[in-house]
């Protein structure tokens, strides 16, 4: 044992995070992080939700809300993310707290750059909540928080290097090597979906065409369909009589439900999407030859349907097929709640322990303004 690590763990100091420098990066040890119960918070478009997770990712308690409008200030969703906190605070003794951002998080994990579902541009979401909340905050993009838990709880315990694709209503990615999570140089890495892989093909809302997630995502699934409806199509008299002849309700989860029950045209859409993802992952692997894809998201829902014609796309297209090891690709096991699992598992790397927590949950409701009469009953001793 190192005379730093004899130190550390004889004057108790090895309950805080291990931090080693090496330039601009950081190396924290989720090994030596505090085995203490922490918030994790997955902000979307249309959720917030919040839930008190313990070392082993287990889920002690969760709440959740709807996201305040885009068109309102960063300070609303600020409010809506401290209540929730207070909320789970009236229960738990919380030492960190984990943001799951959908957006661009800058490489300190301080401000949110942008976010395309609020109105985050340039917000420096951490000290604000820190300073709020009273807590150490961590902010990061909710595909890493979303592959930490998987490599640490989920599908992708044991890979050394994973990369997990999310599919939804676009393509989500994070990179995971040796234990770290690859944010790049700017904080921006993993953007898949935003790969151009149709020279000239259908335009992205970012502004491009040919996007990766114009041909593998929720909202390819849903165009395809529609289109075909719209024109009708032979092949789509299943699904425009499952909506009355109303195209606009055909959702992602109809065709899923649908592919389930045999439909031609779902299973065939789920096809067209999943040739594209596997496409797409192989691109990816003779990029960054990782051990193991990980694909969650709500498309991903589909199973089978969807990971199945993946496989054989990504076995007909990798380089040097046949003459190197093939990754493996699997469905993420945690669901919904990944995002903010490894947002609370990440903020153990940075959480402090208090010896008086009671205290500054009570410090907590007087700085958000809120009347201490909300503190659980016995504790007004500790103000």
């Amino acid at each position: 044992m190192s005379a730093y690590r004899e130190r550390v763990h004889r004057t108790g100091a090895a309950r805080a995070t291990v931090l080693q420098t090496v330039g601009r990066r950081e190396r924290r040890s989720h090994l030596t992080a505090p085995r203490v119960p922490t918030v994790g918070i997955d902000i979307g478009g249309t959720k917030v939700m919040a839930g008190v997770v313990d070392a082993d990712g287990n889920i002690l308690e969760k709440v959740r809300t709807e996201t305040p409008d885009k068109s309102k200030s960063p300070k609303v969703v600020e409010d809506t993310i401290v209540e929730l906190v207070l909320d789970l605070s009236e229960r738990h003794d919380v030492h960190a707290v984990g943001i799951g951002a959908a957006g661009w998080v800058d490489a300190d994990r301080s401000r949110v750059l942008f976010a395309p579902h609020l109105s985050w541009r340039d917000e420096p979401l951490r000290d604000k909540l820190a300073e709020r909340l009273l807590v150490p905050v961590m902010v990061d993009n909710d595909a890493n928080t979303a592959a930490w838990a998987e490599w640490r709880f989920g599908a992708g315990r044991g890979a050394d290097d994973l990369v997990m694709i999310t599919l939804g209503t676009g393509i989500g990615g994070a990179i995971l090597e040796d234990g770290q999570v690859k944010r790049g140089r700017y904080g921006v890495a993993g953007e898949f979906g935003h790969m151009q892989v149709v020279p000239g093909g259908h335009r992205c809302p970012c502004g491009n065409r040919g996007c990766w997630e114009q041909y593998s995502s929720g909202n390819a699934l849903v165009r395809e369909a529609r289109e075909l409806a719209a024109a009708e199509s032979p092949v789509a008299y299943g699904i425009i009589d499952r909506v009355g002849g109303n195209i606009a309700e055909i959702t992602g989860p109809l065709i899923t439900e649908l592919a389930r029950e045999g439909d031609a045209m779902c299973v065939e859409l789920f096809q067209d999407i999943g040739q594209w993802l596997g496409v797409g992952i192989a691109n990816l692997a003779a990029a960054l030859d990782p051990s193991c894809f990980v694909i969650g998201g709500g498309v991903s829902a589909a199973d089978d349907l969807l990971i199945g014609p993946a496989r054989d796309a990504f076995r007909r297209t990798l380089t040097g097929r046949g003459y190197r090891p093939e990754a493996r690709i699997v469905k993420a096991e945690l669901g919904p709640e990944a995002g903010m699992v490894g947002a609370a598992d990440l903020a153990r790397l940075v959480a402090r322990r208090f010896r008086r927590t009671n205290r500054r949950r009570v410090e907590r409701y007087e700085r958000a303004g809120l009347s201490t009469r909300l503190v659980p009953r016995g504790r007004e001793d500790e103000r």
